[in-house]
């Protein structure tokens, strides 16, 4: 999702294109940078769109197509008013200064999980993998959670990494790496229907804490200062993810629809969304989009005990941060 290989980029520009269809010139513009090329992490910001509740809410909702910049550095500068971001992610721009906070979780739990080719019968554990070759994205998080789960599952946490961006996943199906992490309810599932399965672990499975894969961040001061357009916004966001995690078929359609031609693989679209909505979009008591406390010390406090995490001057934080301040549930619906 996040890192799935990357599309025809003559196409990244129609999520522009999506923001003629809301609301006229009274409307307040509000920008969403997206983190990749459209996927089923998107779902319901496009529900959202087509289904005219952002206009309804008198909101013009422009989509930022996937740049190289992040889009926890574009909502911090203010080039945009709300991003996808993940918990990984943001909790090192968040400790490193950037001026955001995160006002829904899409994804309740881990997106990504350790993988390996399914045909690989010598690693049944992620403490097989010590000695192996891990392709990575350069993300800090990486080496240290990967460390941790080996070890967590009985191993040394000796590994050689090799940073290699989305080639990684095609670096695993050839062999040339051990193992990566992939979404699986995307890259996982494309693996499959492209006839090279994948045999993978959760890391919540040895003991490593959960975390808020996917979750929409907004720039603080803006919405300090727009609580009601940020409510609107927010709310109505909420609203599509629901309508994808309630009827999936219709919420996989509804992103096909507002990106004509994009996906090629209508069933990696629909299984996606499936497993999302299975899994992934409703927290424990059911519902879409709160966020705890826990969770979010649970993870981000981890990056900062493993001596990682640095703030704005660049050296290692050595007192966990108010985790209470990074999130809110302040502009959710009931």
């Amino acid at each position: 999702m996040a890192r799935t290989r990357l599309f025809a980029v003559l196409f990244a520009a129609l999520s522009l294109v999506l923001a003629g269809c809301s609301g006229g010139s009274g409307d307040r513009t509000i920008r969403i940078a997206l983190d990749w090329t459209p996927n089923t992490n998107h779902t319901g910001l496009y529900v959202a769109q087509v289904q005219g509740w952002f206009a309804d809410a008198g909101l013009d909702v422009e989509f930022l197509p996937y740049n190289s910049t992040s889009p926890d550095t574009l909502v911090s500068s203010g080039a945009a008013e709300f991003g996808i971001s993940f918990q990984d992610s943001f909790t090192f721009s968040k400790a490193a200064g950037a001026d955001i906070t995160s006002v829904m979780a899409v994804l309740q739990h881990w997106g990504t999980e350790i993988a390996v080719r399914a045909d690989r019968a010598d690693i049944v554990s992620p403490a097989d993998l010590d000695g192996a070759v891990y392709g990575g994205f350069g993300g800090p998080g990486e080496v240290p959670k990967m460390q941790a789960v080996i070890r967590d599952a009985g191993g040394a946490g000796d590994f050689e990494t090799v940073v290699l961006g989305t080639s990684a996943y095609e670096a695993l199906y050839s062999g040339d790496v051990d193992f990566t992490e992939p979404f699986v309810a995307w890259e996982g599932i494309e693996a499959d229907l492209r006839g090279e399965p994948l045999k993978t672990f959760a890391y919540t499975d040895y003991g490593f804490p959960d975390a808020y894969s996917v979750v929409l961040i907004g720039n603080s001061p803006w919405l300090a200062a727009n609580p009601d357009d940020a409510r609107s916004f927010v709310q109505a966001a909420q609203r599509g993810y629901r309508l994808a995690a309630d009827d999936p078929a219709r919420g996989a359609q509804l992103l096909m629809d507002a990106n004509p031609g994009f996906f090629t693989e209508p069933e990696l679209v629909t299984r996606s969304q499936d497993l999302l909505a299975a899994e992934y979009l409703r927290d424990e008591s059911g519902d879409v989009g709160p966020q705890t406390l826990e969770r979010w010390s649970g993870y981000s406090g981890f990056v900062v005990d493993s001596g990682v995490l640095t703030g704005p001057d660049g050296s290692p934080l050595t007192e966990r941060p108010d985790f209470a301040t990074w999130f809110t549930n302040d502009y959710l619906a009931p």
